[in-house]
């Protein structure tokens, strides 16, 4: 007995000195009930980061957290975290509060690149960049994998922080891992990647029990549009040296030059990364962003084959393993040939494209700087600048310029407020055509309509007004995904979206390009876009979450003045409960349903208590 109560005095004063519990209950642990108020309860040691920089320096650049049931729908739960110094997506057992798996692999240009035999299957296409070279996916060599976790030598790596990209120098659009999204029966893994495409992991081929862990599978991987060129030709381990283009040695250096003002306008940019993701299990459709400034856009995928046990072709038509249209070519333009031609992912459904046409497709440097290269811009589109296009098959074989089947859109033409106008008609003088000059958020999807929900960060010239769109996927429907209503939300720059309770969904509102509001998040109608409930008393929001555990949203507030915090709100009053101080860019957050802990991202700091050198995931817990 005396052994228990020493156990749990030492846990209360861990819980008062890493929360500040000051005069509140001891933690969980300890079998206490709750009052309120939150703390810090466990601290995550995340794989390859420490104090000294070796190998992989302090855990502070990362991205999306998701939490889901293990593979096979065992009942545990997993935190899938985008780290982006890592180069992985780092797995957690939520239940034992510790990594159980790293998911990386090889990098290269990519494994299965076997232009011979591209229909194996797991083998995968490489994929050619903007200007015309191979790039890799990531800063490791072939076979680095982290100490304790196998690399699958499949693909993997991802382009991150410490390649070339983190928020602090203005390029975090080139980085990755990015968004993540399982599906619900914890099988398959939808991770963003910075070279403009999705990695689709096989979560029932991983095996967190062995040693060391069994890392998934790649099935496919699926550029949403052009990659950056992060390599050019120097320092890039070619797997197939006689097709390798000669030129080209710049990769990024012009990229990081337009960063600074002229929206990474320089077209070694490419679309820059694929980012974040929104899933729909009915119709089997995802919905991912290439949505940093410039031309953002959002493009829905056919994942029907890939969800499946085994992987089979889609439902609707899409290749095994989402191949290109031309199987035996690599994804994106003709080796050698800048901004050429591009062959596509069989599984897109279409695009819609954020570039003000058609009445104010001027002055986006992206657009303009495309078009006058060489007439064609985007992904699957000839030239988006031109409203409903559906890209036509042309260039010599075996490239093409998209797909017939794959139409192309813009975003909705909207009122000086913000306010829905019309379905791109550009006959309505009064009404201009949506931009997103800050780029878009992370979408949702809404099973109430079966539509998927999308933030812009301001649909008009006036920087005090967002809105979220609501966009119909069509399944099946030649002509493609189609923006069909819009939602205003003034004096917020959405950045995210969760669905709470029946049809509210909470939308997490931040500052941008220097017009700063006041503390301000909305609650709608997922439906009719109806605001339901202002709570004013968080704001600075980047990511949001809700927990059908305790029905509550909690948000990483990274931006919240005088200090970043995490944010509660009640889901079933939309009253706002705490506000619980974290550390300098907290702006990924995730809860475990079944013990409602919350595990949050932090960078280097007190927070992190014996790791405060090195970084952490915090687990934070009510009173």
């Amino acid at each position: 007995m005396r052994s228990r109560i020493l156990v749990c005095f030492l846990v209360a004063a861990l819980c008062m000195f890493w929360g500040g519990c000051g005069s509140s209950p001891n933690c969980p642990t300890c079998g206490t009930t709750t009052n309120g108020q939150y703390a810090v309860i466990d601290v995550i040691p995340v794989p390859e980061h420490n104090n000294t920089g070796e190998p992989g320096g302090p855990f502070n650049s990362f991205d999306i957290s998701w939490i889901a049931s293990a593979p096979g729908g065992s009942g545990d739960n997993l935190d899938y975290v985008s780290d982006r110094i890592g180069l992985a997506v780092q797995v957690i057992d939520t239940a034992q509060n510790v990594a159980v798996n790293s998911i990386e692999g090889s990098n290269g240009v990519s494994e299965g690149g076997n232009l011979a035999s591209p229909c194996v299957p797991n083998t995968i296409p490489p994929i050619v960049t903007v200007l015309g070279n191979w790039t890799r996916f990531g800063c490791r060599t072939l076979n680095y994998h982290i100490p304790g976790y196998g690399a699958n030598n499949n693909f993997g790596g991802f382009v991150g922080g410490q390649c070339c990209a983190a928020r602090a120098n203005q390029v975090n659009p080139l980085s990755g891992p990015n968004g993540n999204v399982v599906t619900p029966d914890g099988n398959t893994l939808f991770t963003g990647n910075g070279s403009s495409s999705v990695v689709v992991f096989d979560l029932a081929s991983m095996n967190v029990t062995t040693n060391p862990p069994t890392p998934p599978n790649v099935i496919a991987v699926i550029p949403t549009g052009l990659s950056p060129d992060y390599d050019g030709e120097a320092g890039n381990a070619n797997p197939f040296p006689p097709l390798y283009p000669a030129g080209n040695t710049t990769g990024i250096t012009g990229c990081l030059v337009s960063a600074n003002g002229r929206a990474f306008s320089d077209p070694s940019c490419g679309d820059l990364r694929g980012d974040e993701i929104a899933y729909d299990p009915t119709d089997q459709i995802l919905g991912v962003i290439d949505g940093d400034p410039g031309l953002p856009f959002i493009t829905f995928i056919d994942v029907s084959g890939l969800v499946t046990r085994p992987v089979s072709a889609g439902t609707r038509g899409s290749q095994l393993n989402c191949l290109p249209v031309v199987p035996t070519s690599p994804f994106g333009p003709p080796l050698g040939i800048p901004l050429g031609p591009i062959n596509p992912s069989t599984c897109i459904l279409g695009q819609i494209y954020y570039d003000g046409a058609p009445q104010n497709n001027i002055g986006v440097p992206v657009d303009d700087l495309m078009t006058s290269l060489n007439g064609m811009q985007g992904f699957v589109c000839p030239d988006p600048s031109n409203p409903q296009v559906n890209s036509g098959v042309s260039g010599t074989p075996p490239y093409i310029t998209g797909n017939a089947s794959i139409p192309c859109h813009h975003g909705p033409i909207v009122n000086p407020d913000g306010s829905y106008c019309s379905a791109q008609d550009g006959s309505i003088s009064t009404c201009i055509g949506a931009i997103s000059p800050a780029g878009l958020g992370a979408p949702a999807y809404n099973p109430n309509t079966g539509h998927f929900l999308l933030p812009n960060s301001n649909a008009t010239g006036n920087l005090t007004i967002g809105t979220i769109d609501e966009i119909d996927p069509r399944p099946g429907n030649p002509n493609g995904p189609v923006v069909i209503n819009t939602f205003p939300t003034p004096n917020c720059m959405p950045t995210s979206l969760v669905q709470g309770p029946g049809d509210n969904f909470l939308v997490g509102c931040a500052d941008h390009d220097g017009e700063a509001f006041p503390a301000n998040e909305y609650i709608i109608n997922g439906t009719t876009g109806a605001i339901i409930a202002n709570v004013t008393n968080v704001g600075g929001v980047d990511e949001v979450w809700y927990n059908p555990g305790d029905n509550k949203y909690y948000l990483a507030a990274r931006d919240m003045l005088p200090g970043p915090v995490m944010g509660v709100i009640d889901a079933a009053t939309n009253q706002w409960l705490y506000n619980f101080p974290t550390s300098t860019n907290a702006h990924s957050i995730a809860v475990d349903p079944k013990t409602n802990h919350v595990f949050m991202p932090q960078q280097a700091g007190a927070i992190c208590g014996t790791q405060s050198g090195a970084g952490c995931v915090d687990v934070i817990a009510e009173q």
